[in-house]
């Protein structure tokens, strides 16, 4: 099943993800998912649990996630296209997953189910991520990062 995106191309519904797009995708969630852990540990020495923390970490987390994904796969798919193209890709791709993060933060405003602490802070782990990331990497990485600067 093909259908036509909005810069007239064709994609398909299981377009092939790059497999850097998944490691990373699976690295940063992994971190949502400890920090998450951490998080709700937290809440819970303070005396200050409820299921709406976990509700609230929930929704945050999973909006998080899919932002970084979506990021991913704009990335790949900006990277096949003309300058401008990409260019335009991106700043609607920023555009969309920025409403998807208000989205989540405004249901999580309206409903007493979730904890709007909990589902604000996981926003911040795929950052601490990213600049733990050095750490993680192989050798090989690494030398063929400084090959490329």
């Amino acid at each position: 099943m093909r259908y036509c995106d909005s810069f007239g191309g064709e994609y398909s519904i299981m377009k092939k993800i790059d497999p850097v797009v998944l490691r990373e995708t699976v690295y940063v969630a992994a971190w949502v998912i400890v920090l998450s852990a951490l998080m709700e540990a937290v809440f819970l020495v303070g005396g200050w649990w409820d299921m709406t923390v976990l509700w609230g970490n929930l929704l945050g987390g999973g909006a998080i996630m899919l932002h970084f994904f979506l990021l991913g796969i704009t990335v790949q798919n900006a990277l096949k296209k003309e300058q401008k193209e990409a260019k335009d890709l991106m700043k609607l791709s920023l555009t969309l997953r920025n409403l998807l993060l208000v989205a989540a933060a405004v249901i999580g405003f309206l409903f007493d189910c979730f904890n709007i602490i909990a589902l604000l802070v996981p926003m911040l782990f795929p950052g601490i991520a990213v600049k733990l990331r050095p750490l993680f990497m192989k050798k090989e990485e690494k030398a063929g990062d400084t090959a490329n600067e």
